[in-house]
Parts: structure tokens; sequence; C-alpha cells
């Protein structure tokens, strides 16, 4: 599904001083401390997602709302519609591009559902269930990114096998991540814009089922 972001979405930092070199596990511990001070998010984004199953490539843009420890909201632009909403007890995925005329709700607590905060899972991960290793200093935009890779470990039931992540080297905001599944499936975000602790919308957080939409419980 071209618009599932499951993003969660998307986080993360407040402003700390950088040292001029960090290693790959300071570069994470200056990231989850930056996570740790956020209670709000507002960001809109880019999303590419490569499906090597099907030969696919597609791309879509929308705006978050998230409010932490379990309140998401995504609205796509293109795919223009679509939605992903997490209440705090149900995520409403309604991807009318892809699915018209229903939408799943899953409880907050389904694997699925989880993997609508891909942020949070790269900083929720125990250390112990992924390599770390650093791969230099990028540009994303305008900023400068320290860029880390992580690998699953053998054995270990993560949402990826291997992810890349690019983190500010001035304030441990997450700029860009890219994360490939167990089927070789890649999800590319580039965060355009990020507002961590911003006034969000309350009833962005709510939703409403369409008249003539089917419910589908997973």
């Amino acid at each position: 599904m071209r618009s599932l972001l499951i993003l969660p979405v998307l986080t993360i930092g407040l402003s700390t001083s950088a040292p001029r070199k960090q290693t790959a596990d300071a570069t994470i511990k200056r990231a989850i401390a930056a996570w740790s001070r956020v209670k709000t998010v507002r960001a809109t984004f880019e999303q590419t997602l490569t499906n090597p199953l099907t030969g696919s490539k597609m791309t879509s843009t929308g705006a978050l709302q998230q409010r932490k420890p379990s309140k998401l909201a995504i609205t796509f632009t293109d795919p223009a519609g679509d939605r992903i909403v997490a209440d705090g007890k149900y995520v409403w995925v309604y991807l009318q591009s892809a699915t018209p005329g229903q939408v799943l709700r899953m409880n907050r607590t389904d694997v699925g559902a989880a993997n609508t905060d891909l942020i949070g899972q790269f900083l929720s991960i125990p250390r112990s269930a992924y390599d770390v290793t650093a791969e230099g200093t990028e540009k994303v935009g305008a900023r400068t990114a320290r860029v880390l890779v992580l690998l699953a470990k053998p054995g270990r039931a993560l949402p990826f096998v291997r992810a890349k992540v690019w983190v500010d080297t001035n304030d441990a905001l997450i700029r860009q991540f890219e994360s490939t599944d167990a089927n070789g499936v890649t999800r590319h975000v580039r965060l355009l814009t990020l507002k961590p602790n911003a006034v969000v919308d309350a009833s962005a957080f709510t939703f409403n089922v369409p008249e003539g939409v089917r419910v589908v419980d997973r």
C-alpha cells in the first residue's frame, strides 16, 4: 500500500551541542535523549516505497501530527484523501487509493499498528538487538546529518532487517530514514519540515467513519 507510513510517526529532538567526533552509539544516545523531551510533533514528509517483488516504486507526500505516547494523525496530500489515525485505542488505516470503500481498524497493540511509529521503533529497540555502524556525514536538504546503519542481529524479530537513519549533527533530530523489511520492501522517508513540541489539533486524532465505508477489524 503506497500510503502506509507507519509512521508514526515521527519525531525527534531538541537542541543539544554536538561534539565534532561521535561514535555510532553516542549518536543514538543523543537522539534518544532528544526524543524523550518531545511531547508533540508536526511534520511534512515525502515517502518512497520500493517493492522488488512487484518491481514497483511509488512516492507519496503528506503531513503528520503526533501526541505521545499513542496518538498519531497522518494526512496524505498525494494520494489525496488517504489517512492513518491512531486515537489511543485503535489505529485506523483509510487508504482509498488502494482499498476504496473500506477502513482497516487495528488495536494499538497489534504488530501492524506498532509499525506506524517508525522513528519510535528505531529509538526504542534494545541496543542488543541490532548492530550499528557509522557511515560519515551527509546533507539532508540544508542540514548536515550523521548517517547510521542498523542491522538486525540473527534470530531477532525486528520490523526491519536493515535501517539507515540520518541524525542532525546540531539538534539530534532524525531528518531522514530508510528501512528494509524481510521481503526486501524498502521505505525511504524524508522529513521536509519538522516542529517538535508544536501545538497539535486534538480533532486530528479522531477518525469518523465516512458514510458507506466498511470497517474491517484485524
